[in-house]
């Protein structure tokens, strides 16, 4: 008996669709917090590898003998998509991946939120924190659409000036208001870089328009409407991600300089807030990431008029269709 005939055939299932219907909020963030698992971070170049042969054979129907069960094909396919893009195909690089998203804005959010007073702090750790945005936007853009040098540098140096500006300003503006609300000044320079950032790195997408699918993911067409509306939801979803650490660790902190804490223990302070940050991005990202499905819909009369003709000619009853939204 030949290996290929000893290998039992498993179930047909979608695994194009993730593992959880995406139809309710707790199910998207059940498929995020396995899409952002920072344990994927650690698999090897030869699991992330095998793990793209299982997914590639299992969609050309071929028989899976690296795979023995549809928990590991669902395993396998996880840790694929935390490592590839979903469009291109491209191995993405370590830090831009969802996976690397709690690590690394747990160190940056902890240093934003604990060196604030000063302002080459300010600079150094808003300047890093875009540096990071943004290569986590160009490895999550929508699709396979090119991005120019140009206008890779016209975002970053953009989304970093607005970051400043606004930290900057707001610091001189509250210096004299309630500690607190000093505290909070990170989260505000965030929100409007985030504003900048997202936007002007996925530029290509709002002239072009990104790719409609039908439920079935055929090509139906390029809108740029869809694309204004993906974009818009990246960007409130990366607000939403990171306003509760950047909200509750200043909360934190002021509780314990209330009671005394950090006047006994002063250096406690900064690994304090960072270690606190890591516990509430462990739950605030995919739970932030959950708000929209990765999968948007849009409904075909929210489109522009011709892409509305165009669909409307080749399947008049079609109400809604599918894009590639982003993260």
């Amino acid at each position: 008996m030949s290996s290929t005939a000893a290998v039992t055939p498993l179930p047909a299932i979608d695994i194009d669709q993730p593992k959880y219907d995406q139809s309710t909020y707790i199910n998207r963030a059940k498929h995020f917090f396995l899409l952002t698992n920072p344990l994927n971070l650690l698999a090897t170049n030869e699991e992330l590898e095998r793990a793209k042969r299982i997914v590639h054979s299992y969609r050309a129907g071929k028989p899976v003998q690296e795979c023995g069960s549809v928990e590991e094909l669902w395993r396998a396919k996880y840790l694929y998509d935390s490592a590839f893009h979903p469009e291109t195909g491209e191995k993405s690089l370590i830090i831009g991946r969802m996976s690397a998203q709690v690590p690394m804005n747990t160190l940056i959010t902890g240093c934003m939120l604990s060196f604030y007073k000063t302002t080459p702090a300010v600079v150094f750790w808003q300047w890093v924190n875009q540096t990071f945005n943004a290569v986590v936007n160009y490895t999550n853009r929508s699709g396979s659409t090119p991005i120019s040098k140009e206008q890779l540098l016209t975002s970053y140096v953009l989304a970093t000036g607005g970051a400043l500006t606004t930290a900057l300003s707001l610091n001189r503006l509250v210096k004299n208001l309630n500690p607190l609300i000093g505290r909070l000044v990170p989260l505000a320079a965030v929100a409007a870089a985030n504003c900048i950032n997202v936007p002007m790195m996925r530029m290509q997408e709002l002239k072009n328009g990104v790719t409609l699918l039908d439920e079935k993911n055929n090509e139906l067409g390029v809108s740029k409407k869809a694309a204004a509306v993906g974009i818009t939801a990246v960007v409130a979803s990366r607000i939403a991600m990171a306003a509760p650490g950047m909200v509750l660790t200043p909360l934190l902190i002021q509780s314990l300089e209330k009671r005394g804490f950090l006047k006994r223990f002063p250096k406690a302070s900064a690994p304090i807030q960072t270690l606190f940050c890591g516990f509430v991005l462990i739950f605030a990202t995919p739970l932030g990431c959950a708000f929209f499905s990765q999968r948007a819909a849009i409904g075909v009369d929210r489109l522009e008029d011709d892409v509305q003709q165009d669909i409307k000619k080749h399947n008049a009853e079609l109400k809604e269709v599918w894009f590639n939204k982003g993260l």
